[in-house]
């Protein structure tokens, strides 16, 4: 049996390829990899961070973005669905490259590679000092934080308060999940 092997793309053949598509496409560092769509509570999560992030940086170096920028981590090509970099970000920007904090929604379908794959991606980026996953089904979070050498995991949960003391600000993690209901997680714990 005769199995077709294929090149790997270059992070620059990528990049030309991407600009031609209809969708978006990260990179692995090898090939591309499509980007699928994110649910109702993905989404209000996503917004609920940027509007808290923006709120508490409003004036300051550093600066949120959402996943309609992508970023350069360890030779992979990442959408996260917020960062927050804290140098400029010159007009016209298509890939950031020194990304401080990275966000990450986790979805069934990406979870293995948000908690397995981007974790060493960020963790190998040394500009990287901080990445959140947040759960979909409860006020949860994972988060890594480089400590000197080491990248530190820890679990966020409830009414918490996210600290990212490297941009400077606080959150209390239910202020990510306002308007999210976990009403099916009280039921199925009733009827237990």
């Amino acid at each position: 049996m005769s199995i077709a092997l294929h090149k790997p793309m270059t992070l620059e053949e990528f990049l030309a390829w991407e600009e031609q598509q209809e969708l978006r496409w990260e990179f692995d560092g090898f090939e591309p990899v499509g980007m699928t769509g994110g649910t109702s509570e993905h989404s209000a999560i996503q917004r609920n961070l940027i509007f808290s992030l923006t709120g508490r940086l409003r004036g300051k170096p550093c600066q949120p973005y959402t996943s309609d920028l992508k970023i350069f981590a360890a030779g992979s090509i990442r959408y996260p669905d917020v960062f927050v970099v804290c140098s400029p970000v010159p007009r016209g920007t298509l890939v950031v490259t020194d990304p401080v904090v990275v966000f990450e929604v986790l979805s069934p379908s990406t979870a293995s590679t948000d908690i397995v794959v981007k974790n060493e991606e960020y963790r190998d980026t040394p500009s990287i000092q901080r990445y959140v996953m947040l759960a979909q089904d409860r006020q949860f979070a994972t988060v890594f934080e480089r400590i000197g050498d080491d990248w530190v995991g820890h679990i966020v949960s409830g009414g918490a308060i996210l600290a990212m003391p490297e941009i400077g600000i606080e959150v209390r993690l239910a202020e990510l999940y306002e308007g999210i209901s976990f009403e099916f997680e009280s039921a199925a714990s009733v009827t237990r």
